[in-house]
């Protein structure tokens, strides 16, 4: 405790505490994997001191390719204090003592909550986009978004599609979720209420096999690699369902992002939508 005590006392030295500039932040660090996105396409290149080690990994973010080119942490209070950045994003799930020394040593620090709607994301996107001092490329940005949207709406009149988000270890969306909104604004019923859950979690395949939905949105975590998901797949008791259950491919990494993620997984939805209902 003493050596981690004294790193972040000599880190310290030379911080300043305060506002950030009203330019925007000159050194911006994302511990926050569903931020990185936002930040990536939003701020200048020398504006960010570093990203959340999620962002390079292929599986999980969208953004893996450029995000091997920049900066990252694994999220430690000493690392974001050695990057002496003017202002921190963070979750509320961030752990409290990292949080606390980033505060202690007079690092300006944002805390964002996980958006369940839509709404609440472009918020966040038009956060950003202040904190970094490039409002109008937030507005831009959520302008994409708001395209990708308004084209993802099903003809009128289409019949909505029970769908079922499963993913590795059988996790699935619940309701009250981001995702869950996207999945009924791109024409699809989320099943997971006819299994008796209320909330996101595991939902055994033994359910899914009495009771298939019409589309399952299953889990590519890895291609070419068999995900558990995956595996079940394979199981003899699903092989009977293929003529009444679609099995689309929808990325894990486009399961809890919004943002700019959001075109991309507009895209996947509607995509699954059109096939199964071909």
């Amino acid at each position: 405790m003493t050596t981690r005590r004294a790193a972040l006392g000599a880190l310290a030295v030379g911080l300043v505490a305060g506002p950030a500039l009203a330019s925007g932040a000159r050194r911006v660090v994302s511990l926050v994997s569903c931020l990185d996105p936002v930040v990536v396409e939003i701020a200048d290149r020398d504006q960010i001191a570093a990203l959340s080690h999620y962002a390079r990994e292929p599986n999980g973010s969208t953004i893996a390719k450029i995000a091997r080119t920049l900066p990252f942490t694994y999220e430690s209070a000493e690392e974001v204090i050695a990057l002496r950045p003017d202002v921190v994003l963070a979750s509320r799930y961030t752990p409290a003592p990292t949080l606390q020394a980033i505060r202690r040593f007079g690092v300006r620090l944002e805390a964002f909550s996980v958006p369940s709607t839509i709404r609440e994301s472009l918020d966040h996107v038009r956060a950003v986009a202040a904190l970094c001092g490039h409002p109008q490329r937030g507005e831009a940005m959520i302008a994409r978004i708001e395209t990708a949207l308004a084209a993802a709406v099903p003809p009128p009149g289409a019949r909505r599609l029970r769908a079922l988000v499963f993913q590795p270890n059988g996790f699935t969306t619940g309701p009250g979720t981001l995702l869950d909104e996207m999945m009924r604004h791109c024409g699809f019923e989320n099943a997971v209420e006819r299994y008796g859950m209320k909330r996101s979690g595991a939902l055994p395949l033994e359910l899914i096999v009495a009771d298939p939905p019409e589309v399952l949105l299953a889990a590519e975590a890895a291609p070419g690699a068999p995900t558990w998901t995956d595996r079940s797949m394979s199981h003899p008791a699903l092989a009977a369902l293929s003529k009444r259950m679609y099995r689309a491919t929808f990325p894990e990494r486009l399961v809890y992002c919004g943002g700019p993620v959001l075109i991309q997984t507009a895209a996947a939805l509607v995509k699954a939508r059109q096939e199964a209902s071909a």
